[in-house]
Order: C-alpha cells, then sequence, then structure tokens
C-alpha cells in the first residue's frame, strides 16, 4: 500500500519533527505547568484531532486553498493568533483574579473560573495554523509514490493520519516530564501563580510568532 522505503524516511523525519521544540510543544508544556498532567494528555489529543482534521483539509484541497489564497492564508493566521492571544489574555486576567479573591479574603474558598477545555483549545491551535496546512501540504507529499496502485490521495491521508499517531507519544513524553517539573515549583503556594501567568505570556508570545 505504501512504499516501504518512503514509509521510513517519513517515520524518521516525522521523529525528528515531534521531537523538536516549537510552538506546539511549547503550547502543550504550558497547559501542562498550569493545569496538571491530565489538561496536558488532553492538550495532546487535542493536537492530534487538530492533526487529522488537517489531512482532512489537505485531502479535499482545502490546505491547497491557503497556500494560493494570500487573503485566505492572512484571515486564518489573524484568526489564529486573536484566538492565542485570547487564551493568553484570559489566563492572565484568571490569575489576577484569583490573586484578588486570595488577597482579600484568604478564610474563603478560591473562586475557580471556569476554563474552556484544553483539549479543544489546541485543537483550535492547531486548526488555526496556516502554518501547520502548509507543513501537510509541502511536508507530506515527497513520501508519496505515484507509481503505486494505492491512490495519491490514499496515500497522502495515510501518511497524514500516521503524523498525529507517531507525534501522540512524544507529546506524552513532554508532559511527563513537563508535569515532574510543576510539581517542583507548585510546592511553593505562589507557584500557581505564577505559573499561570507564565502560561498566559507564552500563549501571547505564540500569538505572535504566529504572525511572523
Amino acid at each position: 500500500m505504501l512504499n516501504p522505503e518512503l514509509l521510513l524516511s517519513f517515520l524518521g523525519a516525522s521523529f525528528l519533527i515531534a521531537v523538536g521544540p516549537g510552538p506546539s510543544n511549547a503550547f502543550l508544556m504550558a497547559q501542562t505547568f498550569a493545569n496538571g498532567r491530565r489538561a496536558g494528555l488532553h492538550c495532546a489529543l487535542g493536537f492530534a484531532l487538530g492533526g487529522v482534521a488537517h489531512t482532512l483539509f489537505a485531502v479535499v484541497g482545502l490546505s491547497a486553498l491557503l497556500k494560493a489564497s494570500t487573503t485566505a492564508y492572512t484571515t486564518v493566521q489573524y484568526l489564529g493568533a486573536c484566538y492565542l492571544a485570547y487564551l493568553g489574555i484570559m489566563t492572565l486576567w484568571q490569575s489576577w483574579q484569583q490573586n484578588t479573591v486570595a488577597d482579600s479574603c484568604d478564610d474563603k474558598p478560591h473562586v475557580q473560573l471556569k476554563k474552556q477545555s484544553p483539549l479543544f483549545q489546541a485543537m483550535m491551535t492547531e486548526v488555526l495554523n496556516p502554518k501547520v496546512a502548509l507543513f501537510f501540504i509541502a511536508f507530506i507529499p515527497q513520501f508519496v509514490d505515484p507509481t503505486l496502485n494505492t491512490s495519491t490521495t490514499v496515500q497522502l491521508a495515510i501518511f497524514g493520519l500516521l503524523y498525529p499517531i507517531l507525534a501522540f507519544p512524544v507529546d506524552c513524553t513532554y508532559i511527563y516530564f513537563g508535569d515532574k517539573i510543576a510539581r517542583y515549583f507548585k510546592r511553593n503556594p505562589s507557584a500557581q501563580l505564577w505559573i499561570d501567568r507564565l502560561t498566559g505570556l507564552i500563549f501571547i508570545a505564540l500569538a505572535i510568532n504566529l504572525l511572523l
């Protein structure tokens, strides 16, 4: 169904890309630091679902549209940046609100503000990143063998689905060590507030990076 040599090359290249530091890993670590291992796992699953969505986009040609249309690319780019900036601002605001409540009334339970699901946040961040879309239409087709009986569309879909499957255990490794580091810092009672603030700043930095 797939060219074995191209498959091995794809797996090797994908592993190196997944392991290498990047915006997705920064987002994943920020969620793990702020909300724990469970949130990190949900985030990793959200990125995997985002990868599946981009595979579908690539198969039906929507990713190619982003590459061909400057307007479409810019629109998605700004939507993604605005969403990340929104997450960052809300995280900082919630951290400030929790700190205010703690300072004004230490003997009362802290207010727990409702947060969006890390899975949804990660999935939307991935889907609204046009650079990921371009990755799928620029990187994956290099491993498609047009001489095989299997159609190029099917091969593209298989490779596209293999990438998030391969990246998921790599993300879990980041989550494991990120949770260990977070637990160390959270021994300080005020550490959670600073971790939340750092998380918010990371989200805002990722929004700026998306526009570059």
